[in-house]
């Protein structure tokens, strides 16, 4: 079970200016939010929340991190993105009182997450507007890349897809020959782009041997060139 501790304002001060769409706020403003939200730790394994329970909360990730993750009809995991210290999820709920979860809430280690119910995110809206525009423009940026993801999946090779997710983790100031560090579990990886775990370790094999990137320890990547991987497809 997750531990609730309900008077952490500090805590709940530091985790709300973690995230763009209340960082932008004033320090008294984001006092105020604070002060309304509650802190749940969750151990390695546990969920913030199942598919089809109700909800009508914000959550945000303070420390640790979650995958979100679908079903299948066959039971298969697609993963949907994982939250790191500032992301947020729970908002399409928001302005829908009577929706339930479609996905799955996991921490994947020991994790604190900042809650503030539906209730009291309604009315934040209501007093700082600007919280609407950037609110707006996170849910508008999740919905171009879950299209971009399901675009890829649908007409694009395995080892394409992997050579775009790589580009992706590239910083402009990173220039081309950068070393990235994986933003996820190969294992995760795989669920994300619609493929197995072993196939996607083929891939990162195959990658290494044309040249194209080296594999480092601690999730990090070096790609040697990145206009060469750009250019390379099956």
């Amino acid at each position: 079970m997750a531990k609730h501790t309900h008077h952490e304002i500090g805590d709940h001060t530091a985790c709300i200016r973690l995230v763009p769409i209340f960082n932008h706020l004033e320090d008294s403003a984001m006092d105020r939010i604070a002060e309304k939200a509650h802190t749940n730790h969750y151990q390695k394994g546990e969920f913030l929340f199942r598919a089809q329970e109700r909800e009508d909360t914000l959550y945000i990730v303070n420390r640790g991190k979650v995958r979100i993750y679908r079903l299948a009809d066959s039971g298969k995991e697609q993963l949907v993105r994982i939250l790191n210290p500032g992301d947020f999820t729970g908002e399409w709920t928001l302005f829908n009182p009577h929706a339930v979860h479609e996905e799955y809430a996991e921490a994947t280690r020991d994790t604190v997450v900042c809650m503030i119910q539906q209730k009291d995110v309604q009315d934040f809206l209501e007093q700082y507007p600007v919280i609407s525009l950037k609110l707006l423009a996170e849910m508008s940026k999740r919905l171009e890349n879950s299209e971009r993801q399901t675009t890829q999946v649908a007409v694009e090779h395995v080892t394409t897809r992997l050579v775009l997710f790589l580009a992706e983790n590239v910083e402009l100031e990173m220039g081309n020959s950068p070393t990235i560090t994986l933003p996820m579990a190969k294992k995760d990886i795989a669920s994300y782009l619609g493929t197995t775990p072993e196939t996607i370790s083929r891939k990162f094999t195959e990658l290494e041997d044309e040249g194209l990137i080296q594999q480092l320890p601690g999730k990090k990547i070096k790609i040697h060139d990145l206009d060469d991987l750009l250019l390379y497809s099956e």
